[in-house]
């Protein structure tokens, strides 16, 4: 009875840990796809000689730049939002989900 006692004080004490842990990585996963956007952004203006204000077709002129998941798209939010945005070469790209969750999923 009290060695099943200590393994569920463990687990209390464990599984918040686990949990918060996981969402600072699928955090660090979104904003790093943004990293990725924002650098497509720039490469694209750079070769294309466009400047900071101008619009993109975002995604399909930045899909050379980013290396593509499996279905042949860019790589999704891990948590599951809807989007990525980025339409304007020199802004900062964007999550659906943004400061909506926690950890935020935008780049600091």
């Amino acid at each position: 009875m009290i060695v099943v006692a200590i393994i569920g004080l463990l687990a209390a004490i464990a599984i918040p840990n686990f949990v918060k842990a996981r969402a600072k990585s699928q955090a660090n996963a979104c904003i790093n796809n943004l990293r990725q956007i924002d650098a497509a952004a720039n490469q694209f203006a750079i070769e294309h000689g466009k400047s900071s204000g101008q619009s993109i077709n975002f995604p399909t002129d930045l899909t050379p730049y980013i290396k593509l998941n499996s279905a042949g798209s860019l790589p999704p939010c891990p948590v599951g939002g809807d989007y990525y945005q980025d339409s304007i070469i020199g802004n900062i790209p964007t999550c659906s989900l943004g400061t909506t969750v926690t950890p935020a999923h935008v780049i600091p």
